[in-house]
């Protein structure tokens, strides 16, 4: 019983610890983060949210969670400069980690601010194969 104790409390505070570390923010990030909503495109049913999270001065963590990705897909993710979903640049400005199980997260070398100037827009792909189709679309603007 004393073990087992002990070894509940060990496993406690390494979690607790573990924790502790990993939600470190910056001095000056809320650690609130900026979410916004990824619309569907092209009749794909693939809705989610793209949050962004300050890092330093110049860089942003950006995480999509995306809905009804069809199985064992990886979809490419960037950012595009654009307005609006309907109107963007074809060339990515930023690229980002593919969405895979619905998740993407990748640190990005540009401060939020910039970001959500409302010059760019995330858009994921159907596939690498079919890069040109969009499946997913979020206009960031603050």
């Amino acid at each position: 019983m004393i073990r087992t104790i002990a070894f509940g409390a060990a496993l406690f505070g390494a979690t607790v610890f573990a924790g502790a570390a990993f939600s470190q923010i910056g001095p000056d990030d809320s650690g609130a983060g900026t979410k916004l909503g990824m619309a569907q495109q092209n009749n794909s049913g693939e809705v989610g949210s793209v949050t962004l999270f300050r890092r330093g001065t110049g860089s942003t963590l950006v995480i999509l969670t995306i809905h009804s990705e069809p199985p064992g897909r990886q979809q490419p993710a960037h950012i595009h400069r654009g307005h609006d979903c309907s109107s963007i640049d074809p060339k990515p400005a930023y690229g980002l980690a593919p969405v895979i199980n619905g998740i993407s997260k990748t640190l990005v070398q540009a401060p939020e601010t910039k970001l959500l100037s409302g010059n760019y827009v995330v858009n994921v792909h159907a596939s690498t194969q079919q890069i040109g189709l969009y499946v997913s679309c979020g206009e960031l603007y603050h």
